[in-house]
């Protein structure tokens, strides 16, 4: 008998070094051979990561097998849509995450600061200042209204939040760019948002390596057609004509010039990705299971609150046509709630009679739950890891030093900033493009070159997007701070307005120009700042104690 050369796992040979060592070794001692075997054997299955080992107890809870992106996305994808709002509609975590994704992120909308490749238009400092806040101007007057909206509901501020809220919610979303004529609209441009679950495969057929989510690619996996659905497949009311039938659509994804028609929107995390997946996914179960225990910690709390008194009577037939008293479980003497005459219910300070023979057993739940804070506290700074937000930011609450604070603040914000960037890159600059593209077709803009050449046509178009400031623990520190990194020429003014208070530093000049003139105007006295601490100075203690 010789040692074997490989082993089969779970359908699968795996093939198992044996050496001239080995075989001497089983050849003098068949025992310490064979268990020298065995030990190459594990080594074989586990790799070099004892993670990969299945002989160990902890890797044998399961197995797991490697997918491609939609094959481990796609089967679960509906049901997590479903929980997802779920949580969103019903759980205060979930919805407050959210919420402040849309806040944060979003605001009140990102606006365009254009931003054209002088040098290469070759036009003049002036030239180009003027050509840029034409632009803007056209681009609010085709945005700021709700004439933007296919729907008619929202400018483009606030449909850019709708999006972003229904991207982290059902995991995507698609953006289709008709173009529809309106009176009293310049412009053609419209967008129509419309819900995942309406991208679908047409009649509900199965993927295929080409169609997979209702979005079929080309050899290279980019996108050519979304097939929508006419109605979203919760929706059972019967259409205009009586139908109540599903038909789909097929929206093609880019134009002949390569133009988009349609943006699907999701965060790509694998390559070949064809759906996204909801911002709550990770963490569903954990924010299900700890709703549930906060229920029942309140529950236990109330029960515990309503203290009630029993009266028991041993005289024999007092009791006779004996009902519970009225009040039971009606503490607020509503007359048209009745009581349940086959149980007791406990109520606010309830004196309750009982009949003869019947003895009250009260239960001491022994609540408020000391631990109660501590443990949700734990369950939610791995919430907020998985979320991306620590769990100060996720909760909206600082009682930690200003230094800790701070520092919590930032790591969110560069979760922030990078969802900002994406919704810029995905939504914003794609509209912007467009809205420019028709306001130059229209001739109300002059940009020669335009569509003529690639180079010509990105450097008419480059753009930056500004949102709202982050908040400041401390806005003295964050301004003083500010100006000297102004002073050592670190940073711009634009930049550190953008980063303070949010807008353009440039738009706001004339604005303050005025100001100044009036003040001078009237005869008053500018009010000098007072001058900042020494940049030198430690920081007292007083300057880190907690947050209250």
């Amino acid at each position: 008998m010789s040692l074997p050369r490989s082993i089969t796992v779970g359908g699968k040979e795996i093939p198992v070094p044996v050496t001239l060592g080995d075989r001497f070794a089983y050849w003098r001692n068949p025992e310490a051979g064979l268990a020298r075997w065995q030990a190459r054997a594990r080594l074989a299955i586990a790799g070099g990561y004892s993670g990969a080992d299945r002989t160990r107890r902890a890797n044998q809870l399961g197995w797991r097998r490697e997918m491609d992106a939609a094959t481990a996305i796609l089967p679960d994808l509906g049901t997590l849509r479903e929980e997802s709002q779920d949580l969103a509609r019903n759980n205060g975590i979930a919805s407050g995450a959210l919420a402040l994704n849309v806040t944060k992120v979003v605001g009140r909308g990102l606006v365009p600061k254009a931003q054209i490749d002088r040098q290469l238009l070759g036009l003049s400092d002036e030239q180009a200042d003027a050509w840029e806040r034409q632009a803007e101007r056209e681009f609010h007057l085709a945005a700021d209204t709700v004439e933007i909206d296919a729907e008619r509901k929202l400018p483009f501020g606030l449909l850019q939040g709708l999006a972003f809220l229904r991207t982290l919610e059902d995991g995507d979303i698609l953006v289709n760019l008709p173009r529809i004529t309106r009176p009293g609209s310049p412009y053609r441009l419209k967008l129509e948002l419309i819900e995942a679950a309406r991208l679908s495969n047409p009649d509900w057929l199965p993927d295929t390596d080409r169609r997979a989510g209702g979005v079929t690619t080309d050899e290279h996996g980019a996108p050519v057609t979304y097939h929508v659905c006419n109605r979203h497949p919760g929706n059972r009311r019967r259409t205009g004509d009586g139908s109540a039938s599903f038909s789909w659509s097929a929206l093609k994804a880019f134009d002949s010039a390569g133009r988009p028609l349609c943006l699907h929107l999701y965060d790509k995390r694998r390559p070949g990705q064809p759906r996204g997946v909801p911002y709550l996914a990770p963490v569903i179960e954990l924010i299900k299971q700890l709703g549930r225990y906060t229920d029942a910690e309140v529950m236990a709390a109330v029960v515990n609150g309503m203290f009630s008194v029993f009266i028991e009577s041993d005289i024999a037939g007092a009791q006779v046509g004996w009902s519970p008293a009225p009040n039971i479980g009606n503490p607020d003497g509503d007359a048209a709630l009745q009581t349940d005459p086959t149980g007791l219910e406990l109520g606010y300070g309830s004196v309750v009679e009982l009949p003869a023979g019947m003895r009250a057993n009260t239960a001491a739940p022994g609540r408020p739950n000391q631990a109660f804070d501590g443990f949700v506290l734990a369950v939610l700074r791995q919430i907020g890891m998985a979320l991306e937000l620590p769990y100060e930011v996720l909760i909206r609450h600082f009682s930690t030093s200003y230094s800790a604070s701070r520092a919590a603040l930032e790591e969110a914000w560069d979760y922030f900033l990078r969802r900002r960037h994406w919704l810029a890159v995905s939504l914003c600059q794609p509209v912007y493009e467009a809205i420019l593209g028709e306001a130059i077709a229209r001739g109300r803009l002059q940009a020669p070159g335009f569509g003529a050449d690639p180079l010509i046509t990105r450097a008419w178009l480059g753009s930056l997007w500004i949102g709202e400031a982050p908040s400041a623990l401390d806005p003295v520190k964050e301004i003083e701070a500010a100006e000297r990194r102004v002073a050592l020429r670190l940073t711009s003014r634009s930049e550190e307005r953008s980063r303070l208070v949010g807008g353009d530093w440039e738009a706001c000049l004339p604005q303050i120009a005025r100001e100044e003139q009036a003040i001078r105007t009237h005869g008053l006295q500018p009010v000098e700042p007072k001058a900042p601490a020494a940049m030198n100075e430690p920081e007292s203690e007083e300057d880190d104690d907690a947050i209250d």
